[in-house]
């Protein structure tokens, strides 16, 4: 025992060689600050989104509260327009943006193809076209892209030290800067910093995670600086949970993990064109009338709600909570659920998170009110969990965001248990959302540039010579020509060496 001890005595670290080796280490510094300040600037610009897409809703609200019929027209010229810029310009920058973060992080990508996924040009487009979503009253929201916006922003930082071996790692920036995406987003930095953990990375570089985690709180401080630091729902007040409370809250997780399996199915199968119906063939045939007719499809349903179903949904979960119950309050999940998905098909850039939270709003208050009694705000709530963590499987986040959301630290068991229940139900009926997209979009970069580097070889054969096949280009929606599972990206057959793949033309819409 005491020859144990003074082997651990030898080992204990020395405070003031420790020290000198800090100081003495003067760009490892100066990466720390060049870290720090761009976790500030992503915080800026999560905040300007937040700003724009505030504005952008304002003006459909007016809009829409002088000549309602005008949706009919105005909805799907922006959602085409939408949809036709996307494709034309910046592809990489359609649907969430959470999946194209996680694309990013496959170890085996080079920096062509990690900026093919997250840059800062994408990160303008995303701010200005998701925007741009809300604008025409789409059920989108900004806190999926917003990971794809700090993410971007992040990156960019790595060209002042990737001279340097000391450098924090492209893996690192990213995992930052889409944890301080929702930190920002979502006035919840705890949530950031657990969703870096859950869903972007499930490691963290020692050398470099205090500094990574200080980044992510100081992007959340600067959106607590901007917007108050408030719950973004307001202060919820939350009834004693008894023994009458269990059997709606199974009832609310069970729900909530079955409909959002289903949704999660839903997307998977739109976005990668996997399910072979007649849309589908018409999605990737004719994509921008189909944007038109998705659009014309939402602002029917959102003239036959009273346009409750019209944007984020932030605005009708909020009444929800606080005991507002609409006109479509007992079918505004069903058709918030439908919109969403719609939204999604259609290819413009937006997220799903706060749709998410409204569906399972309207989750909670249908199971509150089969229940009897007045709108119990402890269902609403759990129903926000439980349907977010189906449909992103990350039960963690998900029950954090809303904790933080309503102020819920007496519900914290109770979000939990809706939460992991809903998340676990969800995995039986649905591949994991984001990584199976993010697969796809792998698997068609790889098509790319195997079809980019097979192109020299043909055209460098003689005349006559039998010419090198080149792998076909992607529209959107379409299916890798990949054997493999897109949920594994690991197994997809090794791509040539390719240039960058700004390099070829027509490059595929990623969903």
């Amino acid at each position: 025992m005491t020859r144990m001890k003074r082997h651990a005595a030898r080992h204990d670290p020395d405070f003031y060689r420790q020290l000198r080796a800090e100081l003495s280490d003067g760009w490892r510094w100066v990466d720390r600050a060049v870290v720090l300040a761009y976790g500030a600037l992503a915080g800026v610009v999560v905040v300007v989104f937040t700003l724009l897409s505030h504005m952008a809703f304002d003006f459909f609200g007016g809009l829409y509260g002088q000549a309602p019929l005008l949706a009919l027209l105005w909805t799907p010229l922006v959602t085409a327009g939408i949809v036709w810029l996307t494709r034309r310009f910046v592809p990489a920058a359609g649907g969430s943006g959470i999946p194209q973060v996680v694309a990013a992080l496959e170890p085996g990508l080079d920096a062509a193809g990690r900026h093919w996924f997250v840059s800062l040009k994408l990160s303008a487009a995303k701010v200005l076209l998701g925007s741009a979503g809300l604008l025409g009253g789409l059920s989108v929201g900004r806190e999926g892209p917003s990971v794809q916006v700090a993410a971007g922003v992040m990156l960019h930082c790595q060209r002042w030290f990737r001279h340097r071996q000391s450098m924090v790692s492209p893996h690192a920036l990213l995992v930052a800067g889409g944890a301080a995406g929702i930190a920002a987003a979502f006035n919840a930095p705890l949530a950031g910093v657990v969703f870096a953990i859950e869903e972007l990375s499930r490691r963290m570089e020692s050398r470099y995670s205090g500094v990574i985690l200080a980044s992510i709180v100081l992007a959340g401080l600067i959106g607590v600086s901007a917007f108050g630091n408030t719950a973004y729902f307001g202060t919820v007040q939350v009834p004693p949970l008894g023994w009458s409370t269990l059997l709606p809250g199974v009832a609310v997780a069970v729900l909530a993990g079955l409909a959002g399996g289903v949704f999660s199915r839903l997307m998977i199968a739109s976005l990668t064109g996997s399910s072979g119906d007649r849309f589908t063939a018409w999605r990737r045939r004719y994509p921008i009338r189909f944007a038109a007719g998705i659009g014309l499809a939402i602002a029917v349903i959102g003239l036959a709600t009273g346009g409750q179903t019209f944007g984020s949904g932030t605005e009708a979960a909020r009444e929800l909570l606080h005991g507002q119950v609409h006109d479509a309050a007992s079918v505004y999940g069903l058709l918030k659920f439908v919109t969403t998905w719609l939204t999604a098909w259609s290819g413009v850039p937006g997220g799903i998170f706060a749709p998410s939270l409204s569906v399972g709003a309207g989750i909670g208050y249908n199971v509150s009110s089969l229940a009897g009694g007045e709108v119990n705000t402890a269902l609403i709530a759990m129903g926000m969990a439980g349907f977010l963590a189906a449909v992103t499987q990350t039960p963690l986040t998900s029950f954090i965001i809303v904790m933080e959301m309503i102020d819920g630290r007496p519900m914290v068991l109770s979000l939990m248990a809706v939460a992991m229940t809903s998340a676990a139900i969800s995995r039986m009926i649905s591949r994991p959302l984001y990584a199976t997209l993010a697969a796809f979009m792998l698997a068609q970069l790889r098509a790319r540039q195997a079809s980019a580097a097979a192109r020299p070889e043909a055209e460098s054969e003689p005349s006559g010579g039998p010419a090198a096949p080149a792998a076909p280009a992607f529209a959107e929606g379409a299916r890798p020509v990949d054997s493999a599972s897109p949920a594994s990206p690991a197994s997809a057959a090794p791509a040539p060496a390719a240039p960058s793949p700004a390099a070829a033309t027509a490059p595929p819409a990623p969903p």
